[in-house]
């Protein structure tokens, strides 16, 4: 499997989501896999973008501002939800309707909190308003891919223990 160097991701492999049930249905159109991966190469965007900004934090804010450690573990949780997102992505492709549905939750989650963030930063002026305003556009495409993958799903015959999905 090959890592993308500048997003750190893996590269988007058909055959890793092969199934011996699917044998000799590979011809067929999927709908869901295919806005799967198309919502995958977007993130893999995101992250570049992302990592960017965040390489280039100025973490001394003055006086008055978060101590710079704060920054650096705020960094920390950004990108551990931005890799999560992409495993995320990549995990819901197992088939079932109760796992893409909890992978789709998290995926909204980080993805928004990731957005929303770039705000706050902004406005401590630790990245510059520019990388932030091209992060939330970048998450904005995404977002619509994301809602056409997610109108794609199928409900199966399995239940929800928790009765959430």
């Amino acid at each position: 499997m090959g890592f993308d160097k500048i997003s750190g991701l893996p590269e988007w492999d058909d055959d890793d989501f092969r199934d011996e049930e699917e044998e000799g249905e590979g011809w067929k159109p999927n709908r869901t896999r295919d806005a799967c991966k198309e919502m995958y190469e977007q993130w893999k965007q995101v992250m570049i973008v992302l990592q960017g900004a965040l390489d280039s934090m100025n973490t001394d804010t003055g006086k008055g501002g978060f101590p710079a450690e704060y920054w650096e573990d705020h960094k920390g949780m950004l990108l551990g939800d931005a890799y999560q997102v992409a495993v995320k992505i990549k995990s819901s492709e197992a088939g079932l309707y109760m796992i893409r549905m909890e992978n789709a939750s998290i995926i909204r989650k980080n993805a928004q909190f990731i957005k929303s963030s770039m705000l706050t930063i902004m406005a401590e002026n630790v990245i510059e308003e520019a990388h932030g305003h091209v992060i939330r556009e970048e998450i904005d495409k995404f977002r619509v891919l994301f809602r056409h993958w997610v109108s794609t799903f199928e409900r199966d015959e399995f239940e929800d223990e928790w009765g959430l999905f």
